[in-house]
């Protein structure tokens, strides 16, 4: 086994050789293997042991054993203990999944603090297998069957192409000693029933099962990477970015895809979205149809589905602008005031009205429906709603919306269009600039 880890190493990880490498050691049989490797490999590395403290003199027997085994090898040793039952109860974690985030951080401490390269764990093919199960008996797309990743960030797993039983018989052979966790034995955890209960029997069926699963393993690699090159591709040609990180995906080019089912999900899975028959109906459902994931929101409007993020709530607060004021902050930007005697630089961020026409304090506050407006260089007034329709505002766009207001006249729809009402004309005798920055 020795040479055929030194040749694994030297193919796929040739970046490991002169690196500092800490290597999580457990005192089971796998990282104690693992442990041994890499000192018959003559790299340089030291040892990262966790007690967790759920299994009471055996867990701190479990720490001696790693101290000795560091010992043994006259290489460098950490280890520290975790009050896990606490850390499970205060953030709402099994004991499991608060382990295994107590046991990632500390690593991670130890790699900045101490400049290690990279940290290796001893997870195996027959691990691979049980975290295939796993994911397939809870539902799962293509990524949860391509199983661990040989290298995650500074994570890196060199003993996933060994067997169990490779290792087993290779720790036999030299008499060496590990330690048995008596919890691995009990079934109450999935991994443990599968580990003892189904896997065997799938081995029964076929001895060659593990070997083949190996195989699909990789098929299902390489047609995820295929995937992820062809969703990329469809990034490009379907999302179109605007204003405010919103991307817009026009329906009909998504349609014309075929499938429209499938690449949505490859589209959107990574924003977090889950209730993919829902959003397949959104393509024809009405607009205003709204999906949120924990982070995004996606949204119907007419012939595109919107994707953005999900801010803080944007306040319905007024605010009030005294006559004297010369600034004002506000979500969409900051207001600014000055008298002028000249006009100039006109755009959507600018505008001129006569300050004798407006009635203090002014108001900005979010657009309602109902309200009207006297658009600038128009005849008559015009429903704000009939505006944003004309301008073929998006949804998203629409809640943005803020209004300058002199009682209850609009003087401005903040970044588009200015009231008739309060032009500069002639007579006027004081001009007022606002801009929005």
């Amino acid at each position: 086994m020795l040479q055929k880890f030194k040749d694994h190493i030297t193919i796929n990880f040739p970046f490991l050789s002169g690196s500092k490498l800490l290597i999580a050691c457990s005192g089971g049989l796998d990282s104690v293997i693992l442990v041994r490797l890499c000192h018959a490999m003559h790299v340089k590395y030291s040892i990262a042991h966790c007690n967790f403290n759920l299994r009471g003199e055996e867990s701190d027997d479990d720490a001696s054993f790693v101290s000795q085994l560091s010992h043994e090898l006259q290489c460098p040793v950490f280890i520290t203990q975790f009050d896990t039952e606490n850390y499970a109860e205060e953030h709402s974690l099994s004991i499991q999944m608060a382990a295994r985030e107590l046991r990632y951080d500390w690593f991670k401490e130890l790699a900045h603090e101490h400049q290690f390269d990279y940290i290796l764990t001893a997870h195996h093919a027959d691990d691979n297998l049980e975290t295939f199960l796993i994911n397939l008996s809870r539902g799962t797309g293509i990524e949860g069957l391509t199983g661990i990743p040989e290298v995650n960030e500074i994570f890196v797993r060199p003993l996933l192409p060994f067997s169990r039983e490779q290792i087993l018989a290779y720790a036999k052979k030299n008499d060496w000693q590990w330690r048995e966790d008596s919890s691995n034995s009990s079934t109450k955890y999935l991994r443990n029933k599968l580990r003892l209960d189904v896997i065997p029997e799938l081995k029964a069926v076929n001895p060659k099962f593990l070997q083949n699963f190996n195989t699909t393993l990789e098929y299902l690699k390489q047609s995820s990477e295929f995937i992820k090159g062809q969703v990329t591709q469809l990034k490009k040609e379907l999302f179109e970015v605007s204003e405010n990180d919103t991307i817009k995906i026009p329906i009909n080019k998504l349609i014309d895809y075929g499938n429209p089912r499938a690449c949505l999900y490859f589209l959107l899975k990574e924003y977090g979205f889950k209730a993919w028959s829902d959003i397949e109906n959104m393509i024809i459902s009405q607009s205003g149809k709204q999906i949120f994931s924990g982070t995004h929101r996606l949204v119907k409007d007419r012939e595109y589905l919107l994707l953005s993020p999900i801010s803080e709530k944007i306040t319905d607060r007024n605010y009030n602008i005294p006559e004297e004021e010369s600034m004002l902050m506000i979500p969409s930007g900051t207001l600014k005031f000055k008298i002028t005697s000249e006009i100039s630089d006109i755009d959507l961020k600018t505008i001129y009205v006569d300050k004798e026409k407006l009635k203090y304090p002014l108001t900005v506050r979010k657009w309602k429906e109902g309200d009207y407006f006297y658009p600038l260089g128009m005849k008559g007034k015009k429903k704000l709603s009939k505006y944003f329709k004309d301008e073929k505002l998006s949804l998203l766009a629409k809640e943005r919306i803020w209004l300058l207001c002199s009682g209850e006249e609009i003087i401005w729809i903040i970044n588009y269009r200015a009231d008739n009402r309060f032009k500069i004309i002639p007579q006027t005798k004081q001009i007022l600039k606002i801009t929005i920055t």
